[in-house]
C-alpha cells in the first residue's frame, strides 16, 4: 500500500495495468470494489484494462466477471497463440529433421540387432545369432537400396520444405492483402514471410463482442461494423455520465507510427476543459489526444483491439484517423506498452483525480533466494520478459503516484505465476500445481479486499472525515 489516506469525499480514479490475462486479475479487482460500494468517478487503463475500463464505465463491471463473462470464454484459450504459417513452418522443421536422421536410426536398430547377434553366437546360440544376423543384412540391404531410403528420404525432405514455403508465402501474401496501409514496404519480401509471431485476434475479438451485449440494450442484433460499436458506446455513456455506476474514462495506446502514446477519454465537462487544453511538451495537444465525444467517437473500438497487441510479438492494430482531425485521415498502427500507465497517470491527475487505485497482476521485485525456474518455450519466454518490464513500470508507477495523489492505493499479487499469454493456465513452481486464468481473477478479488478495502476502507480511524 502507497498511502493510506482515503476519503469517499475526494474524487477518485482506478488505473488498470498489465498485458494479456492481466484483464482478469482487473476484472476480479473491479469486481471486489463494486461489491464494497467504492466510488469511482475516473476510471483508466492500457492493455486489456482498455477493454475493462471501457466496460466498468457504462455500468457493465458485473458482465466482465460473471460466469459466461469474456475472461471465463474458452475462446481465450486460442488467444496469442503462434500463427498458423509459423506453426506449420516449425512442424516442417521437424519432419524434415526427423527424416534427415532416419538412416542413422535404421543403422543404429540394425546395429542392435547385429550386438545381440554376436553376444548370441558368444552364447552358442547359433541359431538365434543367425536369425538375428540376417535381419541385420536384409534391413541394411532393403533400406540403403533403391527406391528406398536413397531415393525416398531426399524427395520427402525436398517436398516437406516446399509445402513449408508455400504456406509462408501464402500467408504472408493474405497479410499484404489484408493490410490497409499502402506505404511502400522497405526491406526484402523474406521478413513479410516471417511476420509477428503471435495471432493477435483473441482476446481482442471476445472482449469486443462483450462491448457490444452491454452496449446494444435490449436489440439482439449481431455485432456490426466497429466503428459503429464505437458510436454506439459512446452515445451510452454520454447520455448517461453522471449517473450511478456511470464513470468518465481514459484509456491509452501507444501510436507506433507518430511515436507518441495517445489518450482517448469520455469525461464531464469539468474533466474536459481541463484534458483538453493541457499544455505538451511533445507538440500539439491534439496529435496526442482522442475526444470520443465528438467525430472521432467511431475509433473507440480501435482503442481496445490496439490495446490488446504487443509490440515485436504481435502486428498492431491499424486505425484511421478524422480526415478533419489533426492527422487528416491518416492510417496509424497502434499497439499497447507497459510503460503507459505512467502516461495516464499525468492525464488522470490532469482532471482532477484526488486519489488514485493502481491494479497490476505483475508481482513485486524478486528478493534473495525467490528466484523460480525460467520457461522453456519461447512464447512463455516472451511472456516473462514482458512480465519483468511490467514489474519494473509498476513500481515507477507507484512512486510517481505518491507524489502526485493525496492518497494513492496499490493492489497487486505478491505472487502470480501467470504470464500475459497464459491463458490456458500454466504450472506453478511454487505450489506443485496448476494456476488457471479463473484463479488469477480470484486472486484480484481476494487482494483487493486484503490491500485496500479491509485495511484501509473498512477502518474507520484510516479514514479521513
Amino acid at each position: 500500500m502507497a498511502d493510506t489516506s482515503y476519503s469517499p469525499r475526494f474524487r477518485t480514479g482506478v488505473l488498470l495495468c498489465g498485458s494479456g490475462t492481466a484483464g482478469a486479475y482487473q476484472a476480479g479487482v473491479l469486481r471486489a470494489l463494486h461489491e464494497a460500494g467504492i466510488k469511482i468517478d475516473v476510471v483508466a487503463g492500457h492493455g486489456p484494462g482498455v477493454a475493462n475500463a471501457l466496460c466498468a464505465a457504462i455500468d457493465g463491471g458485473a458482465k466482465l466477471w460473471d460466469e459466461s463473462g469474456p475472461w471465463a470464454s474458452s475462446a481465450l484459450r486460442r488467444a496469442y497463440r503462434w500463427r498458423p504459417a509459423l506453426r506449420v513452418f516449425f512442424l516442417g522443421l521437424f519432419l524434415t529433421a526427423i527424416m534427415l536422421v532416419s538412416p542413422l536410426v535404421v543403422m543404429l536398430v540394425a546395429a542392435l540387432f547385429y550386438a545381440v547377434g554376436t553376444l548370441a553366437a558368444l552364447l552358442n546360440l547359433t541359431n538365434a545369432s543367425e536369425w538375428l544376423i540376417g535381419i541385420y543384412s536384409q534391413t541394411i540391404q532393403g533400406l540403403f537400396s533403391p527406391p528406398f531410403l536413397p531415393a525416398i528420404v531426399p524427395r520427402a525432405v525436398v517436398l516437406t520444405m516446399l509445402i513449408v514455403v508455400g504456406v509462408l508465402v501464402v500467408s504472408a501474401s493474405r497479410a499484404i492483402a489484408r493490410e490497409r496501409s499502402r506505404r511502400r514496404l522497405v526491406g526484402g519480401f523474406w521478413w513479410r514471410l516471417i511476420g509477428a509471431p503471435l495471432r493477435p485476434d483473441e482476446p481482442g475479438d471476445v472482449l469486443t463482442s462483450a462491448l457490444w451485449t452491454m452496449v446494444r440494450g435490449a436489440s439482439s442484433a449481431p455485432a456490426p461494423e466497429l466503428s459503429e460499436i464505437g458510436r454506439r458506446y459512446a452515445e451510452v455513456l454520454t447520455d448517461n455520465l453522471g449517473q450511478p455506476g456511470f464513470r468518465e474514462v481514459l484509456v491509452g495506446v501507444h501510436d507506433l507510427d507518430a511515436r507518441r502514446d495517445v489518450i482517448g477519454a469520455i469525461l464531464g465537462p469539468q474533466g474536459r476543459g481541463r484534458f483538453e487544453p493541457r499544455r505538451s511538451d511533445a507538440g500539439p495537444r491534439e496529435a496526442e489526444t482522442v475526444d470520443f465525444t465528438g467525430p472521432q467517437r467511431e475509433n473507440l473500438v480501435d482503442f481496445l483491439m490496439g490495446g490488446m497487441r504487443l509490440p515485436i510479438a504481435t502486428a498492431p492494430w491499424p486505425m484511421q484517423f478524422a480526415v478533419d482531425g489533426y492527422w487528416r485521415g491518416e492510417l496509424h498502427h497502434f499497439c499497447d506498452r507497459p510503460e503507459l500507465g505512467t502516461r495516464l497517470l499525468e492525464e488522470i491527475a490532469t482532471v482532477g483525480v484526488e486519489q488514485i487505485i493502481l491494479v497490476s497482476p505483475a508481482p513485486p521485485p524478486a528478493v534473495p533466494h525467490g528466484l523460480r525456474s525460467q520457461p522453456g518455450d519461447l512464447r512463455s519466454r516472451i511472456g516473462a520478459s514482458v512480465r519483468s518490464i511490467e514489474t519494473a513500470a509498476f513500481d515507477d508507477l507507484v512512486q510517481a503516484a505518491t507524489r502526485r495523489f493525496s492518497g494513492a492505493f496499490v493492489v497487486r499479487p505478491s505472487h502470480n505465476p501467470i504470464g500475459p499469454f497464459d491463458f490456458s493456465g500454466v504450472y506453478d513452481e511454487a505450489s506443485d500445481r496448476r494456476a488457471t486464468v479463473k484463479e488469477l481473477m480470484k486472486h484480484g478479488y481476494d487482494d483487493a479486499y486484503r490491500f485496500f478495502i479491509d485495511p484501509v476502507v473498512a477502518t474507520g480511524e484510516r479514514i479521513e472525515t
